[in-house]
């Protein structure tokens, strides 16, 4: 019964998504597509690019792709008005990532890195596109922020956790830039005119060292993909947490509800900066110092004592 069910559920959403956006669905099925591909290549294709499985960057994006599509596709799908423009939000945003991917693609069909390539003309070239490419997406991104911001949602938990998580997930998407700083040896090489990498991942160490499975996170220096990659994600979590809080928002009552979404977006926040900071004094998370765990307390018992004056303060109803 549940194997009957099931294809048709998962029609019925696509049938709806495609209603919605067609471009950002598009982009959707062709990233699950393009995981369907890359999984094999990973056991298949012995390459590695900076250490890694050379088809292991494309297979993140992928997932990182198709979450995001349909994620996007629901949050458009929102906005009442403004047909046009939300077209244009989801057509263009769909076109700049499936250009970053198909750049990555074609880098690691031919053995080279994408990011922070400068060793050739179409190196240079590539990462540039991308930069563009990504610089434009930030901007599609805002653009929907605002207009979920302006837009009237009945259930006001949910809607604050939509709308902190677009904000944060731009946030999260503009630490990137801080990847393409060069260090010093870097900007040296730059300035006598030698092709080089400009830019890294990671903080303290090269890029390609020991890193945690799949995600590929520096297990011995600063790696910036930290707080980028929780930043992005904000986009599913921050919902996540308003639509959960909606649930039980006749027991807790509107202003209750609304400010502890608001508590775990402020918290969210946090930990992007303290994953930065982390980062760029070179340390790895996973091996955080006392001075990191401190703060990471300080955001838990802040948090808590919002979430309790909350409780007692504001009134149930």
């Amino acid at each position: 019964m549940l194997s009957t069910l099931q294809p048709a559920a998962t029609g019925v959403l696509l049938k709806r998504s495609w209603g919605a956006n067609r471009a950002l669905t598009l982009l959707g099925v062709s990233m699950l597509l393009l995981l369907v591909a890359t999984v094999p290549l990973i056991v298949l294709d012995a390459r590695e690019i900076t250490g890694v499985g050379a088809w292991i960057k494309p297979t993140k994006f992928a997932i990182s792709g198709a979450i995001y599509a349909f994620t996007f596709v629901w949050m458009l799908s929102l906005i009442r008005g403004h047909r046009r423009l939300v077209s244009f939000v989801g057509l263009v945003s769909a076109g700049t990532f499936m250009l970053e991917i198909v750049l990555i693609v074609v880098q690691v069909v031919r053995g080279t890195t994408s990011h922070f390539n400068y060793t050739s003309a179409f190196n240079a070239a590539v990462f540039s596109a991308m930069g563009v490419a990504i610089t434009v997406f930030w901007a599609m991104t805002f653009i929907a922020a605002l207009l979920l911001a302006r837009q009237e949602m009945p259930e006001r938990a949910l809607a604050t956790g939509i709308r902190a998580g677009l904000f944060l997930s731009l946030i999260g998407m503009a630490v990137a830039f801080l990847m393409v700083v060069p260090t010093a040896e870097q900007q040296a090489a730059a300035d006598s005119g030698v092709p080089a990498i400009i830019g890294a991942h990671s903080v303290g160490v090269a890029d390609g060292g020991p890193g945690l499975p799949l995600v590929d996170w520096s297990t011995r220096g600063g790696d910036l993909r930290v707080p980028h990659f929780f930043g992005l994600h904000a986009l599913q979590a921050l919902p996540l947490v308003g639509w959960l809080v909606q649930r039980r928002s006749r027991r807790l009552g509107e202003r209750r509800s609304v400010a502890l979404v608001r508590l775990a977006a402020l918290a969210y926040l946090a930990l992007i900066g303290l994953f930065t900071w982390q980062a760029l004094r070179g340390q790895s998370v996973v091996a955080p110092d006392a001075l990191t765990l401190a703060a990471l307390g300080g955001i838990g018992l802040a948090t808590a004592a919002g979430v309790a004056g909350a409780m007692k303060l504001l009134p149930a109803r």
